[in-house]
């Protein structure tokens, strides 16, 4: 069975289950910090036990592109990046794909909308009945499995986990095209207001020295 890449993380560190935690919320107890660069809106936020977690917005229209996290371990120090949002090569490097789609290993990369909770994973060349895509309520994922058995994944939603929410099929989508199996949840409606409050506190930042936004 192919693994496929890491997507869908575990919680942020700190958190609790029923507290807001949409955008922003992710970075409750943390200290974080704001600057813009290269057309992005890049937030930094540590904790006092020396986890970090970085996130990266499009500076005009203000989608996240990126969102990564680490773990201070107590014997190794700084664990490795697990990525919520995004991957390590979130710009186009085009030997970097080519290499990566020649290679035919599944990749699993969420990219969310406005509206959607979105995970795209690359390089399944089954045919599209193939794939089979439910909700397991006991563990709170999505799962995606073929019935030749080549390709198996769960999925988590932080943001949805944190608050508590049970998933619903009535918010799962998904379709096939392209060797891409493009999978998608709909935002709860209070989920998205408090993404739109996040956005409004993250443009009200104060700069701080060396222009950094605090």
């Amino acid at each position: 069975v192919a693994p496929g890449r890491f997507c869908g993380p575990s919680a942020a560190p700190g958190g609790s289950v029923g507290r807001p935690v949409a955008g922003g919320m992710l970075r409750e107890g943390g200290q974080s910090t704001s600057i813009v660069s290269g057309g992005r809106r890049k937030v930094h936020t540590s904790w006092p036990d020396g986890s970090e977690m970085v996130e990266e917005y499009d500076a005009k229209t203000d989608l996240l592109l990126l969102r990564k996290r680490r773990e201070k371990s107590v014997t190794s120090g700084l664990g490795d990046w697990k990525y919520d949002v995004g991957s390590e090569d979130c710009a186009f490097n085009p030997d970097v794909q080519l290499m990566r789609e020649a290679a035919g290993n599944p990749e699993c990369v969420r990219r969310d909308t406005d509206t959607l909770f979105q995970f795209r994973i690359r390089n399944l060349p089954y045919p599209e009945s193939t794939y089979g895509v439910t909700i397991d309520h006991a563990d709170g994922k999505i799962v995606v499995r073929t019935n030749n058995k080549k390709y198996y994944k769960r999925l988590e939603i932080p943001e949805l986990a944190k608050m508590g929410k049970k998933l619903e099929e009535a918010a799962l989508s998904w379709s096939y095209a392209n060797n891409t199996l493009v999978i998608g949840y709909k935002k709860p409606a209070d989920i998205v207001q408090l993404e739109q409050a996040d956005r409004h506190k993250r443009k009200s930042m104060k700069k701080g020295a060396r222009g950094v936004e605090e």
